[in-house]
């Protein structure tokens, strides 16, 4: 059964993109999932208000479930295994991947959003994305934070096989030109004896003698 979170994906796929491309999202010849940790540290806030602050600062390719695990501590810090999502892969987005494993530092971006209140509230992960472009559809939204995270060289060759094995480049087609003739000329149409270019199509009348 799917869950509010993963139906929601599916309805910012298919409002994102056209029905054709859609329909590959679901096609499993050109899907592809991997479990992903997040990685959470936990720093102190800037502000009074503010008692803590987070950022993703790292992914766990192949992780099993976690719920706030505490990783490590150090000084004022502290690091967490949030949680586990799945990383998807499908193939009408191979341009959005090959776009982030060409990058300097490819990456993959977690989407957060902060749905408790007070001083140490924690955000939820809303989910994980190897698109530079899904990722931007979510922070157009406004109400989603978004952080870029490094890529692990293991899940970067996962990312670069699944693209090769699906991206088809778009071919290029130049579009022609309607080869229409300059030359001719409609009979009362831009007839100089015409003083009244509102009425290009009315016939000069006959002065008197």
């Amino acid at each position: 059964m799917i869950g509010k979170g993963r139906k929601l994906q599916f309805a910012r796929i298919l409002t994102a993109h056209s029905k054709r491309e859609a329909s590959l999202y679901f096609n499993p010849a050109k899907f592809g999932t991997i479990p992903i940790g997040i990685v959470l540290r936990r720093m102190p806030g800037v502000t009074r208000w503010q008692k803590f602050a987070w950022k993703a600062v790292a992914v766990l390719p192949g992780a099993p479930q976690a719920d706030w695990k505490e990783l490590r501590r150090e000084g004022d810090w502290v690091e967490y295994h949030a949680a586990t999502v799945a990383l998807d892969l499908h193939g009408a987005d191979t341009e959005a991947y090959l776009n982030a494993i060409s990058d300097a530092q490819p990456s993959v971006f977690v989407v957060m959003r902060q749905e408790q209140t007070g001083a140490d509230a924690r955000p939820s992960i809303v989910l994980a994305t190897a698109s530079p472009y899904e990722a931007q559809d979510y922070a157009d939204s406004g109400e989603e934070i978004i952080e870029k995270v490094p890529m692990p060289e293991g899940l970067i060759a996962w990312v670069r096989d699944f693209v090769e094995k699906h991206h088809v480049e778009e071919e290029f087609v130049k579009r022609k030109r309607d080869r229409k003739r300059v030359d001719v000329v409609e009979d009362g149409i831009g007839d100089a004896r015409i003083r009244q270019p509102a009425d290009v199509y009315r016939a000069p009348k006959r002065r008197l003698q």
